[in-house]
């Protein structure tokens, strides 16, 4: 009985050494007291895995295409795509970029060009304005001046109360009152009894009525500088 109790422990020892071989790939022959026993061929690809090598690919971190890290010097993937055809005739224009200086094209006046301004700062029409043309500009309530002063201030003159004059070739604004008319006027709180020349924000008073002067040609411009460049 001993010896049969040591055969089945030396052949329980050897079928478990073999299990370990096969395994590994491998076939073993266990010795019995009959005959070999055969082990079954290694598994394949789709065999079940054993419960070692099932936990060993547990342990193994898995690489996929997207966790795999890419390159900075990699050819970029992204592309665009342009529509084919021209756009139709429909589609808005697409602002263009201009660098340099663009030709500007000049014509005749179609207006007289304003050469200044008058803005009321003070009595009926405050914040209003009138525009300053080249040549002679007459200045009264009626609406027939060249620069109407018409904001209901009685205290002016209907007709030609006073002139504004610029000189394109001097390039200076003068003031003329109308002695003729008993309203007076003043620039700078002073009564001119003949043309003064007028400088930036002088103040024109009249009758209730203060008007600041804004030149707008001048020594820096004239309008005559662009016709000569034309």
């Amino acid at each position: 009985m001993a010896a049969s109790r040591e055969d089945t422990g030396r052949q329980e020892a050897a079928v478990k050494l073999a299990a370990a071989q096969a395994s590994e790939g491998a076939t073993v022959a266990v010795p019995g007291p009959d005959a070999a026993v055969q082990l079954p061929p290694p598994r394949g690809e789709a065999a079940t895995p054993s419960a070692a090598e099932a936990a060993r690919e547990a342990r193994m971190p898995r690489v996929t295409v997207e966790s795999r890290h890419v390159e900075t010097d990699s050819p970029p993937t992204t592309r665009v795509v342009r529509a084919a055809g021209k756009p139709s005739q429909d589609a808005p224009q697409r602002t263009t970029l201009v660098r340099g200086k663009m030709q500007v094209t000049r014509g005749a006046f179609e207006h007289d060009p304003v050469v200044g301004w008058l803005v009321v700062v003070g009595g009926p029409g405050i914040g209003q304005f009138r525009p300053i043309f080249e040549g002679n500009n007459s200045l009264g309530r009626a609406s027939s001046n060249r620069i109407p002063i018409d904001f209901g201030d009685d205290a002016i003159s209907s007709e030609e109360q006073a002139y504004i004059r610029y000189d394109s070739a001097e390039r200076s604004f003068l003031f003329v009152p109308n002695l003729a008319k008993t309203n007076v006027v003043s620039v700078n709180e002073k009564r001119p009894t003949g043309a003064v020349e007028l400088a930036q924000m002088d103040v024109i008073t009249m009758g209730r009525t203060q008007l600041v002067f804004v030149p707008f040609c001048g020594a820096d411009f004239d309008w005559s500088a662009l016709q000569e460049q034309s």
